[in-house]
């Protein structure tokens, strides 16, 4: 499988995002409590939280579950480094890392919480496998992440005006579950759309700047953009604007709940 993504370019965007992130996450805040809430009392004792970012959900994960140790972790160091100053919570790790290869135990974690982290991993299969390998069996695997489908009007306004990929591309329900299939028994996944509204299109894009999520996918243009192809841009996205004048951006959000059997006998 090729890198769609660059790793390092990734931790860099979030990184320098870390102090303008919490202003504009809005949406990434709603789909994170829609997921917690997915969440009952549990007697969970190791909790991970994968792809932590600014550590927004950490005093949350700790009120709802109490456990005895909670693991942030993140590939983004500047997002650590901002969570650590700015959270705090008891017996909690901060841990620099990748998804695809955690540094954690085998049969370690209880329950692995992970909102709008995983789009950004290259190889499903070796995150899915690393979620099953540090999972202690019974464990419970609750995500978030993004389906294809999103910000498709940003993608067909740029479509007019050049063949360069200018948004990050995301996997379809179908390979999602068929990745996770191989090592989790799936309990939930289910599709959900967002729909955020704009009076203009800066107000998007300075949004998608500002939480770092602007696109770093390894197809992109480098160099700057004309200023004739940002108004070509601009006008093709007027297209979408709406009957109450405002223009939409989409975001297609997979939801799943995922754990790992317990060994018969």
């Amino acid at each position: 499988m090729s890198a769609q993504f660059l790793k390092p370019q990734i931790a860099e965007s979030f990184s320098r995002a870390a102090v303008s992130y919490d202003s504009v996450a809005q949406l990434q805040r709603r789909i994170g409590h829609n997921l917690l809430s997915e969440l009952s009392p549990s007697s969970a004792k190791v909790v991970l939280d994968l792809g932590c970012g600014t550590g927004y959900f950490a005093p949350l994960l700790t009120e709802q579950l109490n456990p005895q140790q909670l693991v942030c972790l993140d590939l983004a160091r500047g997002m650590l480094e901002y969570a650590r100053q700015t959270r705090v919570t008891p017996n909690t790790l901060w841990l620099c890392g990748d998804a695809e290869s955690l540094p954690l135990a085998d049969n370690s974690v209880d329950l692995i919480f992970s909102s709008l982290a995983i789009q950004w991993c290259e190889d499903l299969p070796a995150l899915f496998s690393e979620v099953s390998r540090v999972l202690k069996p019974g464990g419970r695997f609750l995500f978030s992440t993004l389906g294809p489908e999103t910000l498709y009007e940003l993608r067909e306004a740029w479509s007019t005006v050049d063949r360069y990929q200018h948004v990050n591309r995301f996997v379809s329900l179908s390979s999602l579950q068929a990745s996770a299939d191989s090592y989790l028994r799936e309990v939930t996944l289910k599709a959900a759309e967002e729909v955020l509204l704009y009076d203009q299109l800066r107000g998007l894009t300075s949004e998608l700047k500002g939480i770092g999520a602007h696109n770093i996918s390894a197809g992109r243009q480098s160099g700057l953009t004309g200023k004739a192809r940002i108004n070509a841009f601009k006008q093709a996205y007027e297209a979408f604007r709406r009957s109450d004048g405002k223009l939409p951006a989409t975001y297609q959000v997979f939801y799943g709940d995922y754990v790992k059997d317990k060994p018969h006998g």
